[in-house]
């Protein structure tokens, strides 16, 4: 039993991880996972190269990924599903993250998926504890009823693929969060320093004409590394607008 919850962990992780690795092959191979999707492209051809490329740098996550589908076409189609682009359809991983393409900050959910499994893999020792103290990044927190958030990520994705918005964004998909309570779906939008208060509320801004009218939070990483939640009537945010 121990094993297959290894195996499972590990299958999980694997899928998270190819679902980046897929989406920065598809976008270098020119347009995202979710525009050929949502076009309703046939991309195969690119999907088995970039399963190839994944394979040769991850094999312990290719074997996994292999473990839990019967073949690429299978695993093919699944994301043609719309698994891993939209929030209400994706339940093989918690979050869906993209990069800003031409924007880069410490902290990116990206970088550091990718900086686990190697650790993971290579049993080395990280240097996360340096990087953490170094991360002036933070994020806006976004909190939409289900019915509504599809289409929000939609419009806060796009404009983060544009380069219009923040250095990174990421959405809570349909898997819940085993430490979360809250029936909400939540997206960051991420800023690269949060004391550039200007660029800050610049993108407060961009997320109201985008339909976020309510009141939000932004909230540093500082406090996320450290285990800082809004517990107990505890404020953890930094600005609010």
């Amino acid at each position: 039993m121990e094993e297959d919850a290894e195996m499972e962990s590990l299958g999980d992780a694997a899928y998270g991880l190819f679902e980046i690795f897929l989406n920065r092959g598809l976008k270098e191979r020119g347009r995202y996972l979710f525009e050929r999707v949502e076009s309703n492209e046939d991309f195969f051809a690119d999907f088995k190269s970039i399963f190839l490329e994944f394979e040769r740098d991850y094999g312990m996550l290719a074997d996994a990924l292999t473990e839990s589908f019967e073949s690429v076409e299978a695993l093919y189609e699944n994301f043609r599903a719309g698994e891993g682009v939209i929030p209400s359809k994706t339940h093989r991983m918690y979050w869906i993250v993209l990069d800003a393409p031409e924007k880069t900050a410490a902290g990116s959910p990206v970088d550091s998926a990718e900086a686990d499994v190697k650790e993971k893999e290579t049993d080395g020792d990280s240097d996360g504890e340096d990087a953490e103290e170094e991360d002036k990044g933070g994020k806006w927190l976004v909190f939409a009823d289900a019915d509504e958030a599809d289409e929000l990520w939609r419009k806060i994705r796009d404009a983060t693929a544009a380069n219009d918005l923040g250095i990174w964004a990421k959405v809570s998909t349909a898997k819940a969060l085993p430490e979360s309570d809250d029936n909400r779906v939540v997206i960051y939008v991420s800023t690269a320093d949060w004391s550039d208060e200007k660029d800050v509320m610049e993108i407060r801004e961009k997320l109201r004409a985008l339909g976020v009218e309510k009141r939000i939070g932004y909230k540093r990483n500082i406090e996320t590394y450290q285990g800082e939640y809004s517990e107990g009537g505890k404020k953890v945010t930094y600005y609010s607008a």
